[in-house]
Parts: structure tokens; C-alpha cells; sequence
């Protein structure tokens, strides 16, 4: 089900948004759509990491390349 969304934007990033539809052919609602999934899942990987953080550095893994090595 789909509920529509209204909110105002500046009309710079207006302009910027319609031409990446234009350039993409791909709708505006579809570029704000895909934006807002991906800021979500970016904002979800960072509470994790952060919630296991602690337990990460407890355990060694200090940076990304850490757990590279250890998973390869």
C-alpha cells in the first residue's frame, strides 16, 4: 500500500532532482523513493556498528580491515 507524502523542497534541489529524472528517465517519486530507502539503511548500519562496537574492539577489531582479514 502506498501513502502519499508531501513536503516542500528548496526550489535549487527541485531543480537539481528534475534533471537527474530527466537525465536517468526515471520518475521523481521513484529518485526520492530510492534516496529515502537508502539514507535508512545507511542510518540502520550505523546503529548497528554502534551498538557492536564494544563488543567488536573487545574482541580485536579495531578497524573495517579487521574484520576483512578475519572473514576472508
Amino acid at each position: 500500500m502506498e501513502t502519499p507524502l508531501n513536503d516542500r523542497l528548496p526550489s535549487d534541489l527541485k531543480q537539481q532532482l528534475d534533471a537527474l529524472s530527466r537525465r536517468t528517465h526515471r520518475s521523481a517519486s521513484e529518485l526520492v523513493r530510492e534516496s529515502l530507502r537508502r539514507s535508512i539503511a545507511s542510518e540502520q548500519i550505523a546503529a548497528v556498528r554502534k551498538m557492536t562496537k564494544p563488543l567488536a574492539e573487545a574482541h580485536g577489531f579495531l578497524t573495517d580491515e579487521d574484520i576483512f582479514k578475519a572473514v576472508s
